[in-house]
């Protein structure tokens, strides 16, 4: 089964908390913009890692690409 783009959205959700997560995809690459104030601080790839513990396994075995645009709340305002 392809993983879909709500089923990789609550897989972050779940792990992460997020003030803004959308997330689109095709079964196999998806992006993402994910809000979230855990990034305060935080370098671009250290976002990033993140979001990979977050997704935990599933990024390995379920999907297949995923690019982020990682911001903190007050950089979504902005």
């Amino acid at each position: 089964m392809l993983p879909t783009p709500d089923l990789i959205k609550n897989y972050i959700a779940t792990n992460l908390d997020c003030t803004h997560l959308e997330v689109e995809g095709d079964g196999q690459h998806f992006s993402a913009l994910i809000v979230s104030p855990a990034f305060t601080g935080k370098r671009l790839i250290q976002r990033h890692q993140i979001v990979y513990a977050a997704l935990g396994d599933r990024m390995r075995e379920e999907i297949h690409a995923l690019s982020m645009k990682t911001l903190t709340p007050e950089e979504y305002q902005a």
